[in-house]
């Protein structure tokens, strides 16, 4: 893979594949983005209960330039919206995350959450049919058996390829609070789905039964004083996890020490600045998404205004902290009055672990070099993204002057926002979820 960092002003070129409309519903708008641990598919939900599966172009020796880009794959309704008549509460169908399994056979296999019920998904290629049936005729009716004087070997005919998806099992019934994660273990035969309290595990095969291994619930709600925000599985130790809250700490737990794991093993808290404290200390405090590094050394969080990078060997403070958006400091009072400030924004590595990617406002998104210590932001929007241009670097002024290339931190608009990104496993080839749109950028081709 090249240098990184030298190509990070100039690395992506727009939509090889964009999903959009001019006028867009909230069901339109996507709630999660993965990559398969491959990179050759791409997955999206939205919050109308639908996913999208993307795959990738194979390289033609005729065009080889349209290598990397996606095309739609399959198309599934996941979840339906559901009425809880206990509790009077509906349930939306909105898909809160996407979790891919690795592929052990022809077929693929995801698992999809809304908030109250995790699904895992066979997507299977058909491109032949059986033909010459015994007991049925061609159309499908049931033939009289006094009829049939003569013995068929069926024999599979070459059709066009259809692309299925069915739902292999319904884990339900086991979070009273909506969940925000689910996590693969590397062991590859559980998982863990996490809601605002509780953590559960689950075995892939049995839908009727988890085990709770996090319950951070008082006795006395009103002595609740955080929620469980984001929990994922080290990469390669099947033991260990790790979980966030909106307090602003990370707690990576043992499941070898004990069958609850409500006492950590450690725990990640960067103290705060007195001089800094606020009103709104506390919120933009609240750690959004944590993702442990591809080697299983580092973590990285995200909170309103900073993405930081944890050496799992050093509790006491943060490797690295990356200011995103710091211009936004000045304007956390109308942030708050227009609930922005409660925004969840995700952060991801890319395949070799040295450079970040998050999100921010006026759809831009940020890039952090950890070798070079150079950042970049950019943006992804239909008016600068033409196939195949290369996307230009944006800059933010806080003062009254402003050069001509810059933009005014009094002219972001809040109401376009990057809260979802993936970045492939091995290549340098990014997702961004932009409202109802989705744009794939790559590394610059020659």
């Amino acid at each position: 893979m090249k240098c990184f960092s030298r190509y990070l002003p100039y690395i992506f070129r727009p939509p090889s594949s964009l999903l959009s409309s001019s006028c867009h519903s909230e069901a339109d708008i996507i709630s999660t983005v993965e990559f398969n641990p491959t990179g050759e598919l791409l997955a999206t939900g939205d919050k109308g209960g639908r996913v999208v599966v993307f795959q990738r172009e194979q390289e033609s020796k005729n065009q080889p330039h349209r290598r990397g880009e996606y095309n739609v794959y399959s198309t599934f309704q996941s979840h339906e919206p559901e009425f809880d008549y206990l509790k009077s509460l509906e349930i939306e169908e909105k898909i809160n995350k996407i979790r891919w399994l690795p592929q052990q056979n022809a077929a693929y296999f995801l698992l999809s959450t809304n908030d109250k019920t995790v699904k895992l998904w066979k997507i299977s290629e058909r491109d032949k049919r059986p033909e010459g049936y015994n007991l049925k005729d061609e159309e499908g009716r049931i033939r009289d058996p006094t009829t049939i004087t003569t013995l068929r070997v069926p024999v599979l005919r070459p059709m066009d390829l259809m692309v299925k998806a069915t739902p292999r099992r319904i884990f339900s019934n086991a979070h009273t609070y909506h969940i925000n994660s689910i996590s693969v273990n590397s062991d590859y035969e559980t998982y863990m789905s996490t809601d605002d309290l509780r953590i559960n595990l689950w075995n892939l095969e049995i839908t009727n039964r988890s085990f709770n291994i996090v319950d951070i619930k008082p006795a006395n709600m009103e002595e609740l004083t955080e929620v469980i925000t984001a929990a994922e599985f080290h990469p390669n130790q099947c033991n260990t996890f790790v979980y966030s809250s909106s307090k602003g700490s990370i707690r990576l737990c043992d499941m070898r020490t004990s069958a609850l794991c409500d006492n950590h093993s450690k725990l990640f808290e960067e103290p705060e600045d007195p001089s800094n404290r606020s009103f709104f200390s506390e919120i933009i405090s609240s750690i959004s998404d944590v993702k442990f590094s591809h080697s299983g050394r580092y973590l990285m969080t995200r909170d309103y205004l900073t993405v930081k990078v944890w050496d799992i060997n050093m509790e006491s403070k943060p490797l690295e902290t990356y200011q995103v958006h710091d211009y936004l400091r000045s304007k956390l009072c109308s942030l708050y009055e227009n609930d922005c400030i409660f925004d969840k924004f995700e952060c991801v590595w890319n395949g070799t672990d040295s450079v970040l990617m998050t999100g921010s406002y006026n759809n831009f998104f940020r890039m952090f070099d950890r070798n070079t210590k150079r950042d970049v932001t950019l943006e992804a929007s239909r008016e600068n993204s033409k196939p195949r241009a290369i996307l230009k670097p944006r800059k933010v002024c806080i003062g009254g002057k402003r050069r001509k290339d810059e933009i005014s931190v009094d002219s972001l608009d809040f109401s376009k926002k990057i809260l979802h990104t993936a970045w492939h496993p091995n290549e340098n080839i990014i997702a961004v979820a932009a409202t109802n749109n989705l744009y794939i950028f790559q590394d610059k081709v020659n």
